[in-house]
């Protein structure tokens, strides 16, 4: 297990190193001044050597005696020296507990540091851009979101956990999965199935399918966290487990599986931290519907809403490969959409005892 202790010095080091250098710009008689990675659509591409979506080298500067900076530069400080602060307690805390830290009215002003949350999330970013760290690093954390079940045992801190002993409800993946965090004792499985929907997770929990396909069962429950996206990473990395990503047939699921995959548009300058390249699309496919014979009236129609997120997901760098094409194609020509659930209407454990096993035993993927 990396050294927490050892990490956390690094991370400072690097918070300090960026205000040492504006000391010494002021004390120089310059102006102030960060230089930051632009992080708009512009300056995002797909990396095909890693197979990630990344960010760009553009840079921005964000100057204190530029008015028009002066105000977000100030706010970036502060952010950047209450997160120095909050490392050196050895304490985490939420992105919603930093700004109401840093909230105050300025002495001699009525102005206050910060309006709302909309001002402080934007600047965590920013620093975990330019010093290239996830939030997780610097002692933030997310709401905790994923589920996780499997022959896994993890050390959390001085605690022991068995993921096939956590009953119906799973482990709760944490924000933080570093390795300082969260040490892997013990693994025993083939593969990783990264499930989209909660309800459908459970019922392959329920029906201990970890235990008789011998797997890792998780879930993001809808849009991943990147706490579980950088728990499937590492199993993938580490452990060289294939990962399987099973969603909705529709754009938003296929969407997810992507950020899995690839990584998200937002997310850019942290992708190669979260991203598994190598994960495979296991279904629900539009294709399926005449593979399983599975009754058209439990079929969804696409709308406006849906055509129009399909045509964009088609223009995709990342899912130009002619499978993903021809699955786009089919569906907007059959114009129907699928959900998980629909796979009951064949019987309750149809996905868990027919569907998942014969497309795994067949290597029916896209990729």
């Amino acid at each position: 297990m990396v050294d927490t202790k050892t990490k956390d010095k690094e991370v400072i080091k690097k918070l300090e190193t960026l205000g040492q250098t504006l000391v010494q710009q002021i004390n120089k008689g310059d102006n102030p001044t960060m230089e930051l990675p632009v992080r708009s659509l512009g300056n995002i591409f797909f990396d095909q050597k890693t197979r990630t979506i990344k960010l760009g080298d553009k840079t921005s500067e964000r100057q204190f005696l530029n008015i028009a900076h002066t105000r977000k530069f100030m706010q970036t400080t502060l952010v950047a020296n209450e997160i120095k602060k909050v490392i050196q307690q050895n304490a985490t805390v939420s992105i919603r507990d930093l700004y109401y830290a840093l909230k105050h009215t300025i002495e001699g002003t009525q102005e206050n540091t910060f309006e709302d949350q909309a001002e402080s999330d934007p600047l965590i970013e920013d620093i975990e851009a330019s010093l290239n760290l996830l939030r997780e690093e610097l002692h933030l954390a997310a709401s905790a979101k994923g589920i996780i079940a499997g022959d896994m045992v993890v050390q959390d801190g001085k605690d022991v956990i068995d993921l096939a002993k956590m009953g119906s409800g799973g482990w709760s993946v944490p924000s933080n999965v570093e390795e300082d965090r969260i040490e892997i004792k013990k693994m025993k499985a083939d593969y990783v199935l990264f499930i989209e929907k909660d309800a459908v997770w459970r019922r392959f929990n329920e029906d201990k399918f970890w235990e008789k396909q011998n797997c890792i069962i998780i879930t993001g429950r809808g849009q991943a966290a990147r706490g579980e996206r950088r728990f499937v990473q590492r199993l993938s990395r580490e452990h060289k487990l294939p990962v399987y990503a099973l969603m909705d047939a529709d754009p938003w699921g296929m969407y997810i599986y992507s950020v899995i995959k690839q990584g998200s548009i937002s997310l850019s300058y942290s992708e190669e931290k979260l991203a598994t390249p190598d994960t495979k699309y296991i279904g629900l496919t539009v294709g399926d519907v005449e593979k399983f014979k599975i009754p058209k009236e439990v079929t969804i129609k696409l709308n406006q809403l849906d055509i129009k997120r399909l045509d964009e997901l088609k223009s995709y760098e990342w899912f130009k490969r002619k499978e993903w094409q021809n699955e786009f194609n089919l569906m907007k020509e059959k114009n129907i959409k699928m959900e998980l659930e629909a796979l009951s209407k064949k019987g309750i454990r149809f996905i868990t005892e027919e569907y998942l096993p014969k497309k795994i035993k067949n290597e029916d993927f896209l990729p």
